[in-house]
């Protein structure tokens, strides 16, 4: 702290106000068009009331501006280089022997204060109010679900289908008991059940008004009977660790904190599902890259922002307004890249910070600075 000085004081000023201006405009764009049209609609209509329709676009707030925070910075450290650049002050920093790397010292030091924020803001802020979009909107999804449980061998030994479920709640289950048994071309089933309802508890899940279908080692049903209750997944934490993924399967990953998503993905690798495991783990480590895109993109707006008196200013923006586009725009390629396996999730992840870098190194070599 003893070292800023006012220099450091000026640049940082400059920067911030413009970032800050960046980021609403950004924002103002991204709201504007649909999201804005849709919630006065639905205002008008008698869907929304006033205070629900403010509530909705401010939920609506955190996951714009965890988009906003890197394009800000880009823009905002290229406007303020430009203008620099323009009245010829960056000649003078250089003359009196300051360094590129010195000179966007403040830069670096307000975009890493933006990408702590941006952290926050992805991990806390758009889950709580993803979430209370979902309750504003009442949308609490009723899904269908499948999981099998198998030996050590891969042998299934219990599969249960469940029809319709909230968050409570399960209706139409039918369970499949398989026997020891096995044919050429399919394993065995001893006992079909197929329950009217059940509930969710962490140490078991509760089934209730059943018919128990036995079948003969031929394929053939036994015997038809009733039962009033029967528990399944007794035991241990595995009836809560199935629930939790049914229940987070239904969600956007947006909805979902840091540390939800890190123990989805722990479930998701215990029960094999390699192509959800992949896009989720993707998806986490995107959490952590996407802030120090901040960092990068700040460094990359000085460098575009530098320029000679006779240059055209509009290349840099140009550039800027692409890099901003490309970035966006190849995320859900990268995901689709990993969830199909063709990619490992970290090389998915680390492509667009690892191609900025490069474009930093880059730009920094043709300026000859």
């Amino acid at each position: 702290m003893k070292r800023i000085t006012i220099y450091d004081r000026y640049i940082f000023k400059q920067v911030f106000w413009t970032t800050i201006v960046a980021i609403l405009l950004f924002t103002v764009v991204w709201i504007a068009p649909e999201m804005l049209l849709k919630t006065i609609q639905k205002t008008l209509e008698g869907e929304y009331t006033v205070k629900t329709a403010i509530m909705v676009l401010t939920c609506q707030l955190p996951l714009i501006l965890s988009k906003a925070f890197p394009v800000g910075l880009l823009l905002g450290s290229l406007f303020t280089f430009d203008k620099l650049s323009k009245d010829s002050e960056l000649t003078i920093f250089r003359a009196v022997g300051l360094s590129f790397g010195r000179i966007i010292k403040p830069v670096i030091f307000l975009s890493i204060l933006v990408s702590i924020l941006c952290f926050v803001t992805i991990d806390k802020l758009v889950p709580y109010s993803s979430n209370m979009l979902v309750r504003i909107n009442d949308k609490h999804p009723t899904s269908q679900y499948i999981y099998t449980q198998k030996d050590k061998s891969g042998k299934p030994t219990l599969a249960i289908i469940i029809s319709k479920y909230d968050r409570t709640r399960m209706k139409n289950v039918i369970v499949l008991d398989f026997a020891n048994s096995q044919y050429s071309d399919l394993h065995g089933i001893e006992n079909i059940y197929v329950a009217q309802s059940g509930r969710f508890f962490r140490n078991r899940w509760e089934l209730y008004d059943i018919t128990r279908y036995r079948i003969s080692s031929e394929g053939i049903f036994n015997d038809i009977d009733h039962i009033k209750e029967m528990n399944i997944l007794e035991g241990g934490t595995l009836a809560d660790d199935i629930f939790t993924i049914m229940n987070y399967s239904t969600k956007k990953d947006r909805e979902l904190t840091n540390g939800n998503l890190h123990r989805y993905i722990k479930l998701l690798k215990s029960i094999d599902s390699d192509e959800t495991y992949n896009l989720m783990l993707n998806k986490y480590y995107q959490r952590f890259l996407h802030p120090f895109i901040c960092i990068l993109l700040a460094v990359l707006g000085c460098l575009l922002g530098f320029s000679k008196p006779r240059e055209q200013r509009l290349i840099g923006f140009t550039i800027a307004i692409g890099a901003i586009f490309l970035y966006y725009i190849t995320l859900p390629f990268f995901d689709l890249l990993a969830e199909k396996q063709i990619l490992p999730p970290l090389i998915t992840a680390l492509t667009p910070p690892l191609a900025f870098f490069g474009c930093i190194v880059a730009f920094y070599k043709s300026k000859d600075l």
